[in-house]
């Protein structure tokens, strides 16, 4: 029997409304909330949270002596054309060089790491 259930992930950032803004535009659903804390619920009914954190530094990657922390495994059927979209949002490549391989690393606009993976 489970302890908990998982209610939501949250990301620290510097702007909670954009980032919650640019992961919607890569999952869908919808953004609620203003200032320091935005929630982000996608279709499914899962929700991704953003709260403000004062002198925010992003996680550096690859960096074995500055962790990322955890980053977010998403997955698609063209990896090609997510990769397209995600960059129009302003998503930055982080590792993206070998195409032969399941997934692809980026940022978001606040730094945070995350993968684009085959489905």
């Amino acid at each position: 029997m489970a302890i908990a259930e998982l209610g939501a992930v949250v990301l620290d950032c510097p702007d909670p409304r954009a980032l919650a803004g640019f992961y919607a535009g890569v999952l869908g659903g919808s953004v609620e909330g203003e200032g320091d804390w935005v929630d982000l619920t996608v279709p499914g009914g899962r929700a991704l949270a953003f709260q403000a954190a004062p002198g925010f530094v992003p996680p550096k990657w690859p960096a074995p002596d500055h962790s990322q922390q955890f980053h977010l495994d998403l997955s698609v059927e063209d990896l090609d054309a997510a990769e397209a979209q995600i960059l129009a949002l302003g998503a930055k490549p982080l590792d993206t060089d070998d195409r032969s391989r399941g997934f692809r690393v980026y940022a978001d606009p606040a730094g945070h790491p995350f993968c684009l993976c085959r489905a």
